[in-house]
């Protein structure tokens, strides 16, 4: 499975406390796995969500090592690098998520991002009445904004989450100027084969018209 549910344990104040969250794909805005793959098998949803073209895939773990969240997995029997989906094929039906609909609390809702977010701050607002200080919304801002959107009750260090989340300087790099250079060898592998079956054909004819 692409989402997981992790428990963490925390002292507090001499008792123990125990975080619980969802972990999987935020499907960032600025995603960096959609930048650094060099075969252009993630894309953008209509929906706005990111997934991968197993097509398209060709198993370079890339994006593994540019997820700041460490969520894509890697099947070796298929050699295609996964993840979460956000459920596309429910989205294109209709549907919820299957994790939105299976929760029998409702802590995981689904809907217009810009309509949960003053939900979010609402529940925020209750846990810091609550007395949790530290409760905060977590993928509001980060990467541009994520379509995964976490309530938090504490620092998101401690639910195992990066506090500041960014894409790498040698993400970006890979994908100002060694990225499209991937274009270019193409078109010389697809000129070099041109040109060989050009000179193939050249000298078939030759020996033809030597006889």
């Amino acid at each position: 499975t692409w989402l997981r549910v992790v428990f963490r344990e925390h002292g507090n104040n001499g008792s123990v406390e125990w975080l619980m969250s969802k972990q999987g794909c935020m499907h960032c805005t600025d995603a960096a796995c959609m930048q650094v793959c060099p075969a252009g098998a993630i894309y953008r949803t209509d929906f706005g969500t990111v997934n991968i073209d197993e097509v398209k895939c060709i198993g370079c773990n890339y994006c593994i090592a540019a997820c700041p969240f460490g969520v894509i997995g890697y099947d070796r029997i298929a050699n295609k690098a996964r993840k979460c989906t956000f459920c596309i094929d429910r989205l294109e039906n209709g549907l919820q998520p299957a994790c939105a609909t299976a929760c029998p609390t409702g802590a995981i809702t689904f809907g217009d991002r810009r309509e949960l977010i003053p939900h979010a701050m609402d529940r925020v607002d209750q846990l810091k009445a609550a007395g949790k200080a530290n409760a905060n919304i977590y993928g509001l801002d980060e990467l541009g904004g994520t379509a995964m959107v976490y309530v938090l009750a504490d620092a998101p260090e401690k639910y195992g989450l990066p506090a500041d989340p960014e894409v790498s300087l040698q993400t970006r790099i890979w994908n100002v100027i060694f990225k499209p250079l991937r274009v270019l060898v193409v078109v010389a592998v697809v000129f070099g084969l041109w040109a060989t079956r050009s000179r193939s054909k050249q000298l078939e004819q030759a020996r033809k018209e030597s006889k």
